[in-house]
């Protein structure tokens, strides 16, 4: 199998307790040590990389990630998915081809645009044309965003990942889901779902959001933060 087929076979018959869990990496050493630590894929965070290149989540230039993410797929065997935000204003086409370009074999494609909703439908038909021109060749995870800019409404949310099942997405993303609502999105979501992970204790582990209904799990920028804590405490102890 090549790179793409192994992605959407990682995806396929996960037990509850088992689900998918995706790193994210924000450049080659990371992605390097994610590899060496027996991860079968990487998910590479927007806001991770925006942080490391020096801009604000959001403000990324596209050549800067697509930049990015090709150096992270270069230095590793593994799948890498990317995440390409909103897709930057290319054209389906383009979109497609600067993903394979850089050797990402999926994708997040967020629903919202500077913190409001897209209106659904629209955005099914785009997500169908990066489809169209993607054939197999991507893992498109369609991410909804009503948690984050909606009203929280876990029925609009089934609604929106129905439209975007429906136009060909591979999996969806609920990001911001309570917990309480996973096992009513896994009832009426057809496909994996992905589910935002925490790395501060705060939330569930992985184990029991697969146990909720996650097919996998994505950690955003999390892991990123949490190395950039580290290394502010590594520094002020190197100041005595």
């Amino acid at each position: 199998m090549n790179k793409v087929e192994v992605f959407r076979a990682l995806h396929r018959n996960r037990l509850p307790d088992d689900p998918l869990v995706l790193p994210g990496p924000w450049d080659a050493i990371s992605a390097r040590v994610c590899e060496e630590a027996g991860f079968p894929a990487l998910a590479t965070p927007s806001a991770g990389i925006a942080a490391a290149l020096g801009h604000r989540d959001g403000s990324t230039p596209a050549d800067e990630m697509f930049a990015a993410v090709a150096r992270i797929s270069a230095a590793v065997d593994i799948p890498v998915s990317a995440d390409v935000e909103g897709g930057y204003g290319l054209a389906p086409k383009e979109l497609v081809e600067r993903l394979l370009e850089a050797g990402a074999v999926g994708c997040n494609l967020e629903d919202s645009r500077q913190g409001v909703l897209k209106d659904p439908r629209e955005h099914a038909e785009w997500l169908a044309e990066v489809r169209y021109a993607a054939g197999a060749q991507l893992f498109v995870n369609a991410r909804v965003d009503t948690f984050s800019y909606g009203d929280g409404d876990p029925e609009r949310a089934i609604e929106r990942a129905a439209l975007y099942v429906a136009a060909g997405a591979d999996c969806v993303y609920p990001i911001g889901a309570p917990a309480g609502v996973l096992p009513l999105l896994r009832s009426g979501i057809q496909g994996p779902v992905n589910v935002f992970g925490r790395l501060d204790g705060e939330g569930p582990s992985p184990t029991e959001l697969g146990e909720l209904g996650a097919t996998r799990v994505t950690f955003g920028p999390g892991l990123q933060r949490r190395m950039a804590r580290q290394l502010r405490e590594s520094a002020d102890r190197l100041q005595g």
